[in-house]
């Protein structure tokens, strides 16, 4: 074996383990070689985002719901005292964050979603790119 042949062998296999992912090869589990550094669980994605709606988003609410009702009532008996004030601004405060928080929980609830059904989609365009035929014309 020549030096240049050598050489480029070392080259081709560096090249190689610092490629994490490559798109012309199979998996490992169909027959392809390299690790697998791509993973999603679209299943586990919709079911955090459905525990998201179910146990935290409506809990969240109604604890909220529950403050703004105790809250108002105090407020109430301490009309026309400083007191009074100073719990309407906690009030308005405490809805600002309950409001920032159902408004988190829902985003990441969407986010879940997404992620559920994004790289699905993404790898039937690609699969169907490259299955599309490049010219319609013979001899081309």
């Amino acid at each position: 074996m020549s030096f240049e042949d050598e050489w480029g062998g070392l080259k081709q296999a560096a090249a190689e383990r610092r490629t994490g992912m490559r798109l012309n090869r199979l998996p490992p589990e169909a027959g392809g070689g390299g690790t697998a550094d791509l993973k999603s669980a679209p299943a586990r994605k919709r079911a955090f985002a459905d525990t998201i709606e179910t146990r935290l988003e409506k809990p969240t609410r109604e604890a909220g719901d529950t403050v703004d009702e105790a809250m108002g009532a105090a407020a109430r008996a301490f009309a026309g005292w400083d007191t009074a004030a100073g719990l309407q601004k906690a009030h308005e405060k405490w809805e600002d964050q309950v409001n920032r928080l159902v408004g988190r929980l829902v985003t990441n609830k969407t986010q879940l979603r997404n992620a559920a059904t994004q790289l699905l989609g993404t790898d039937l365009d690609v699969g169907h790119g490259l299955r599309r035929p490049q010219s319609n014309i013979s001899g081309l």
